[in-house]
């Protein structure tokens, strides 16, 4: 996925979770709103989502990626210290509005207004760590995920399992956030979310190889798991008395103990043996493919293409000779297809002029072998002037192929038109042809070529998100329209 589109996903989720927020707000309001409800609560409520929601669009649209590149930081760094310290001041004030009870616990109004503003700059402060940190837990993901080869990276698929479990913990803490939970409940959750991360990432890339290894079951990784969840407790327990008090470092062990005894080891083992059954697969279709290209190499290197051109040429010298002038013509189309399927058909991307060619060929040969009549019309339009546009070769062709083989009949009025234009970096591709179908004794009935649903695939696989395929047939005509972006 795009960062265009990522981008536009986080928009929408942010607005209809704001929205969401500010109808249950105001639905929970009721008919009449004395001016208390309005001063104590309300109005603080409002602001307070409408400062997280616009402070993540600040922060995530714009001071974050421009601290990320390399210009003049000067802006972004400012826009951060105002926002640092506009939130801080807003969230103070209605907390003086909010809390207003609490003015009685204090001797004096300094001492009151200086713990409500402390604590309007700590919220200040959490939710521009709070933000700062999904934003690089987001850069990270996109980083990992750009490069195949950094995926299938055991390193890097790592580094993606301890970024989604972040991505859990921050999930559950902006909720615990948005619904006034205490510390000791925050506290809570970040101990037992990450130990449970720690778990699954040693099990997976450790604990369970080992085990199976040796040629154990789940029991015994079972054992291993109660084991570590008991030597773990004394560290989060320590942790807990430290920053809660008084039952709190017993609840989170027990919480603890639960959650990675029931959740975490059986995750753990479906993430492995799913993972193990995905690896499987992957070796047994390389090795098939290996094979495969094996196979298509020694074909290769059985056919010399210099004796198959200088036949080629020969044929088409003769042709000439004997005046034979459509003969000489399909020698030569066929010698330039035949260099084209032996020389290039074999890369990753080719220029799409050579695409063209090998199409214009194509359609050339056909031509050749069908009748000239009026009750056959073929019709192309491909634009001559395609740029340096690369494509992945062979794409264009199963379409055409598909049209001759179905849209042409010596009984029947048959038609073909084919048009190809570029504009800018996009290929816009149509083909129409009238239907008729193969007798049962047509040798060309079993012949489906590359076929359609080859063709969907290796768009789907090579240019995802980057092209549209539209196929509409009625009785008497099939029509594709292919728009590819480069």
């Amino acid at each position: 996925m795009k960062l265009k589109d990522i981008t536009k996903i986080e928009f929408w989720i942010a607005t209809a979770l704001y929205g969401i927020a500010m109808l249950m707000l105001i639905s929970n309001s009721g008919e009449g709103i004395s001016s208390t409800y309005l001063s104590s609560f309300f109005l603080p409520e409002i602001f307070r989502y409408s400062i997280l929601y616009f402070s993540f669009l600040l922060l995530n649209f714009c001071v974050f990626p421009a601290l990320f590149k390399q210009q003049d930081k000067s802006l972004p760094i400012v826009l951060l210290i105002a926002l640092f310290l506009a939130t801080g001041l807003i969230t103070g004030i209605f907390n003086t509005y909010k809390d207003a009870y609490m003015f009685e616990r204090f001797d004096n109004l300094t001492d009151a207004y200086n713990y409500f503003f402390l604590k309007g700059f700590k919220y200040s402060t959490w939710l521009i760590l709070i933000i700062s940190i999904y934003f690089c837990l987001k850069r990270l993901v996109i980083y990992l995920n750009d490069d195949e080869k950094k995926v299938q990276d055991a390193n890097n698929q790592m580094k993606l399992d301890a970024v989604g479990g972040g991505g859990v913990w921050f999930v559950g803490l902006l909720l615990l956030l948005a619904t006034g939970a205490r510390f000791e409940i925050i506290l809570g959750w970040t101990l037992v979310t990450f130990a449970s991360i720690a778990t699954v990432i040693y099990s997976v890339y450790y604990l369970i190889p080992l085990v199976k290894n040796m040629g154990k079951s789940f029991r015994s990784y079972f054992w291993k798991v109660l084991l570590l969840t008991l030597i773990s407790c004394i560290p989060m327990g320590l942790i807990a008395l430290l920053f809660g008090h008084g039952a709190l470092p017993a609840i989170v062990a027990l919480i603890h103990t639960g959650t990675q005894l029931i959740v975490s080891s059986t995750l753990s083992w479906y993430i492995y043996k799913k993972r193990t059954a995905t690896t499987t697969e992957l070796t047994k279709l390389r090795t098939e493919l290996g094979q495969s290209d094996a196979s298509l190499s020694f074909l290769r290197s059985q056919i010399n293409p210099h004796f198959l051109f200088n036949a080629l040429n020969t044929l088409y010298g003769t042709a000439l000779q004997e005046k034979a002038e459509r003969t000489g013509e399909g020698i030569q189309k066929l010698g330039d297809m035949m260099r084209f399927m032996l020389q290039e058909n074999h890369q990753d991307k080719i220029f799409l002029t050579r695409d063209i060619d090998y199409l214009n060929n194509y359609i050339a040969l056909q031509k050749l072998r069908i009748p000239r009549t009026s009750e056959i019309t073929i019709e192309t339009q491909i634009e001559d002037h395609l740029n340096k546009l690369q494509i992945a070769p062979m794409l264009l062709i199963p379409f055409v192929e598909n049209a001759f083989k179905h849209g042409i009949s010596l009984q029947e009025p048959s038609h073909i038109k084919i048009s190809l234009q570029t504009q800018e970096k996009t290929l816009y591709f149509d083909v129409s042809n009238s239907i008729h179908f193969k007798k049962d004794n047509d040798p060309e009935k079993m012949q489906s070529g590359i076929g359609l649903n080859n063709v969907k695939r290796r768009l789907e696989l090579l240019y995802p998100n980057q092209h549209e395929l539209i196929i509409r047939e009625n009785a008497k005509e099939f029509f594709i329209h292919l728009t590819l972006q480069f």
